[in-house]
């Protein structure tokens, strides 16, 4: 599994619906684990973005449906960035020249 930070934003139609929120966010768990990825945090914050998701994901496929899939809806615009622990940055280092 890869671990993928996601950091969302509220379009315009989201902020309209944000009483919603969490129950969109428990809709986006659900479709996740259909996809066979599996959301480990959801974070609401200030600042720069609305929302930030951390997720286990099999592969980049499986990620990138997740995020065209909830994208799709209207609410957020996503910004993904594939995330490594110490444990999968040492072999990456130990191929750096």
């Amino acid at each position: 599994m890869s671990t993928y930070v996601t950091l969302i934003n509220f379009t315009d139609h989201g902020v309209r619906q944000v009483k919603n929120t969490a129950n969109r966010a428990s809709a986006y768990k659900e479709l996740a684990t259909k996809l066979g990825c599996t959301v480990k945090e959801i974070y609401w914050t200030q600042g720069q973005y609305d929302v930030v998701s951390i997720v286990d994901a099999p592969d980049e496929t499986s990620m990138t449906a997740l995020a065209m899939s909830i994208g799709k809806l209207g609410y957020i615009r996503t910004q993904t960035l594939r995330a490594f622990s110490a444990a999968e940055l040492a072999p990456i280092m130990d191929k750096v020249v």
